[in-house]
């Protein structure tokens, strides 16, 4: 796997984990459908902030990783593969409906995205995601750490502001499509999941076929 190869299977991953409805997606909703299109906005501006935290912090364990012995770094990266399977498994087996989604609390653009911000540095789910994905995806190999980190922060936060930015945009017709299609919800999160249980095979096996580390 190359590093083209990698950003790509990367970002299709990212993808099938940012649609799938959940905490970040029904925050950047309520704020737009009671207070605008702006709020909604600024609930998407706080959830990118996180976004790129939470990428300065998969560099730094990448970092720290690295400098393990390379038998050392090979377990982790297929316990990462290991993760990200379950979390497909989980995937799987649910059935993400969404029943309704009430009115947001903030009384202005700042307190939507400070909130945003600290709801998305609050989820411990991130910071395993994290520590599972991105040592299969920055390597050693593929050149300087931090560079890799600013190319995966930069697709992370567009990502995020690509789909969140689109429903608080049109935030009503996502409500409807939302509320009003369970069947679509659900097979979005299944599809996310056998998403996740494909990458988790192919970067176990190229694991185990490659040494990694010094």
């Amino acid at each position: 796997m190359d590093y083209t190869q990698a950003l790509w299977i990367y970002l299709i991953l990212l993808f099938g984990i940012i649609v799938v409805p959940g905490m970040d997606m029904f925050f950047v909703l309520t704020n737009a459908l009671t207070r605008g299109r702006r709020a909604g906005l600024s609930a998407v501006s706080g959830i990118m902030v996180g976004g790129a935290v939470h990428t300065l912090f998969g560099a730094l364990a990448v970092g720290l990783l690295t400098q393990l012995p390379g038998m050392i770094f090979q377990a982790m990266i297929l316990v990462g593969a290991v993760y990200m399977a379950w979390i497909g498994y989980t995937l799987l087996r649910s059935s993400i409906t969404v029943d309704s989604i009430g009115g947001a609390s903030t009384r202005s653009d700042w307190v939507a995205f400070r909130q945003g911000l600290v709801t998305c540095l609050l989820n411990p789910k991130a910071y395993l995601f994290v520590l599972a994905v991105f040592p299969q995806f920055m390597r050693p190999e593929y050149g300087p750490i931090w560079s890799q980190a600013l190319v995966m922060g930069l697709m992370t936060v567009i990502m995020q502001f690509v789909i969140y930015g689109a429903l608080a945009l049109a935030a009503g017709k996502g409500r409807d499509a939302l509320v009003g299609h369970p069947q679509v919800t659900i097979w979005i999160g299944r599809g996310a999941g056998a998403l996740f249980i494909a990458v988790a095979l192919f970067t176990a096996w190229h694991g185990l076929t490659q040494h990694v580390g010094p």
